[in-house]
């Protein structure tokens, strides 16, 4: 089943849209929302899904051209957004990039933040920031939402938490980044909102590309028409999802409509390329001595997209143009 929600008031319009990304129809008399359809899964997802199987097969009535344009992000905002690091090759490239060693404790204990989930922005909302000399960059990521994970669960009990996936660009503002770090405090300032593909899937939808806990599918980055790189979700991926659900849920219950993220998505050794302009500048340093790419401009364009083995587009695509914000109250 694929899921996405249309602009609509704070919290979007709850659309059902077909497996081709063709066609949709609204499911507000089942759930207004995708948290109203989280909150009660069980009951709602059946009933969406024999819509859905209808709307694939041709015999629905009330459906419409699918517009990718019209998309909020599939949960527009979350009581919840954890974001990991689970590509510790990746977190290791960084470190050494700068000349810092890595606790030998990161591949044992999941790196995780919590992000801004007041908002999360659509496929094609613009990312904005007031200046260039910010150091905006793209993050290429998986993410899992979850419905209501008791606090102790295990990672062997996890997994069936996971209900929905998708892909997102978690914008970093990595100038801000060291300032923020050396107060030891986490990140805040440096992590705007974050945009998400037009949808949601369930696990089913994936076939043997999702194997409970990865998802072994290449994540496609392409800045002003150049692919920046294409690594597979699934290769390196140190921390599964169930181990980072668990790592949340240690101390306390998560809610429906959590939403989990993998972090940046890496392979050793970048051959297939990086989800990200920071790997791609250590990749350079280690190599060069100094960075050469530089990070985004206004005016750039970032297309994020996860292909299948068939060249079909999972979740759509991730289409945004980089600009300058203007000062408003929202």
């Amino acid at each position: 089943m694929k899921l996405a929600s249309y602009k609509s008031g704070r919290d979007g319009q709850l659309m059902i849209v077909d497996r081709g990304l063709q066609r949709c129809c609204p499911a507000g008399d089942l759930a207004p929302t995708m948290q109203t359809a989280l909150d009660d899964w069980s009951n709602i997802a059946p009933r969406l899904q024999e819509r859905y199987e209808h709307l694939c097969e041709g015999t629905l009535d009330a459906s419409s051209a699918f517009e990718p344009g019209k998309c909020a992000a599939p949960l527009p905002r979350s009581y919840h957004w954890a974001d990991g690091s689970a590509y510790v090759t990746h977190v290791e490239l960084v470190r050494k990039a700068r000349g810092a060693d890595m606790p030998t404790s990161f591949w044992e204990d999941p790196l995780v933040y919590m992000g801004a989930s007041d908002a999360f922005i659509g496929p094609e909302d613009p990312v904005t920031a007031e200046s260039e000399d910010w150091g905006i960059d793209f993050e290429g990521e998986v993410v899992v939402v979850t419905d209501d994970v008791a606090a102790g669960t295990t990672a062997d009990e996890a997994a069936k938490h996971i209900k929905l996936l998708g892909i997102v660009n978690d914008v970093s503002l990595r100038n801000l980044i060291p300032g923020e770090l050396a107060k030891q405090f986490g990140f805040y300032q440096s992590k705007p909102w974050t945009a998400f593909a037009p949808v949601f899937v369930t696990p089913d939808e994936l076939g043997t590309a999702w194997d409970g806990a990865r998802l072994h599918l290449p994540l496609r980055a392409t800045l002003n028409g150049e692919l920046i790189g294409a690594p597979n979700a699934g290769q390196d991926m140190t921390f599964d999802f169930p181990t980072l659900i668990a790592h949340c849920a240690k101390s306390r219950s998560l809610i429906s409509g959590t939403v989990i993220g993998s972090g940046t998505v890496s392979n050793v050794g970048s051959k297939d390329g990086s989800c990200c302009l920071a790997e791609v500048r250590c990749l350079e340093t280690l190599r060069d001595g100094k960075p050469s790419t530089p990070f985004m401009s206004f005016g750039d364009r970032i297309h994020i997209e996860m292909l299948d083995g068939e060249g079909a587009s999972v979740f759509g695509a991730i289409d945004q143009q980089i600009r300058p914000f203007e000062r408003s109250t929202v």
